[in-house]
């Protein structure tokens, strides 16, 4: 299996630009699902969740059903059933995976699903323990009015895009305003979708009662927010002069913020943002929110910054489960890292990191401990960089650019 091997201690220097979002693509490829010919994708980035999407939908038959043990390796898969449902009348799927946190519960679509029509016929456990899913509409889906119990990104993606063939007008209140879902709502409305709201908590869908979409207008990937504050927080920490471009600062307000509050210059630049390692990093308290809130993606990766700030930090993630899996592994490399409750971690710096060898828990827990090694002392081993090369496209070579000392071993 593939591992990385990192050296930490380099000064990190020169640019670097941000890839093409996961977050949106993902949902827009599971469009395609809706239209009567296949549109066109710009800027794709190359990571691993990307090939199983075009794998998966690739898969897909004319009764909804799709390559289970490709849907099972990753959380979004989940965002094609919707579309199937609609399409196909039925859908069959695993529950989805992906990493500790993809494996979370699907209530929000089943609920979505069954006020339009959909009626889960069959629910059983394969030899591998997985759940399956069977769903069916007997007739056309139905318009609804829907409320979220909880906001949920791909619930609001996943029950736009299933309301988007349905017979009637559907609103949905108490969705998520991340910016992907706009991204989304824009694409499917140039070519031909009536989606209004995109980016409020109440969207309104009008339904096409089964009409595909013509293919008209191609999307392109925009940067991905999560990436580019990953870079922001790992120039502040390790960086003489770090050039970030093809950057979205008005999607990472509450990140500036925080990095600001912590002492971190950021100085803005043609075509990007450069930012550099202070002398002295502050103490911040951060509160994951969904959006425009401190994103749950950034958390591990501004807990690496917290172990080197000057005071105690507190982390209270609001939004998953198990986000706060990875302190152990910290402290084993030197950190502070206390526990308070499975949703609040009290870090108290500046403590020196020492290289370890790791395992990735999830994607973004797993790049977080990247920066970690980068910038402890001796080497650290990361193994399970499959989790990793899901959302971040060729990570070591760009990192390597800009002088990390990282490699991909064959472990």
């Amino acid at each position: 299996m593939p591992a990385f091997l990192v050296k930490g201690g380099n000064i990190l220097e020169g640019e670097i630009a941000v890839g093409s979002s996961k977050n949106a693509a993902l949902p827009a490829l599971a469009s395609s699902l809706l239209f009567r010919d296949s549109p066109h994708f710009l800027n794709l980035p190359e990571i691993e969740d990307i090939k199983r999407m075009n794998e998966l939908i690739s898969s897909a038959d004319n009764q909804g059903g799709v390559d289970l043990e490709i849907a099972k390796r990753f959380r979004a898969s989940i965002l094609a059933v919707g579309p199937l449902l609609a399409r196909f009348g039925k859908a069959s799927f695993p529950h989805p995976g992906g990493c500790v946190i993809g494996a979370r519960p699907i209530d929000v679509f089943i609920n979505g699903w069954e006020i339009m029509g959909g009626k889960l016929i069959e629910s059983g456990k394969t030899e591998g323990g997985n759940m399956i899913y069977s769903i069916e509409a007997k007739e056309s889906l139905k318009g609804c009015d829907y409320t979220f119990k909880v906001q949920s990104v791909t619930g609001t993606e996943g029950i736009i895009m299933t309301a988007l063939l349905a017979n009637g007008q559907t609103t949905l209140r108490n969705c998520a305003m991340e910016p992907e879902i706009i991204y989304l709502a824009e694409f499917l409305n140039n070519n031909g979708a009536d989606i209004r709201g995109a980016g409020t908590t109440e969207i309104v869908v009008t339904g096409r009662a089964g009409k595909l979409l013509n293919a008209i207008a191609p999307f392109s990937v925009p940067p991905d927010r999560i990436e580019a504050g990953t870079f922001l927080i790992l120039g502040a920490l390790a960086a003489k002069s770090l050039e970030i471009k093809n950057i979205n600062q008005r999607e990472l307000a509450s990140l500036f913020a925080a990095l600001g509050e912590a002492g971190v210059n950021i100085i803005d630049t043609k075509n990007g943002v450069i930012v550099k390692k202070p002398e002295k990093i502050n103490a911040v308290n951060i509160k994951t929110k969904e959006y425009p809130g401190f994103a749950t993606d950034l958390q591990a990766p501004f807990s690496i910054l917290a172990t080197q700030a000057s005071g105690q930090s507190l982390i209270h993630e609001t939004i998953f489960e198990g986000r706060l899996s990875y302190a152990e592994d910290l402290n084993r490399m030197g950190a502070k890292v206390a526990l308070m409750d499975p949703h609040r971690a009290l870090i108290t710096g500046p403590t020196p990191l020492y290289g370890r060898e790791l395992q990735s828990p999830d994607l973004r827990a797993g790049l977080a401990y990247v920066i970690a090694a980068l910038i402890a002392e001796g080497e650290s081993k990361i193994g399970n960089i499959y989790q990793i090369d899901r959302g971040y496209e060729k990570i070591d070579e760009r990192l390597r650019m800009i002088g990390a000392d990282i490699r991909r071993i064959e472990s």
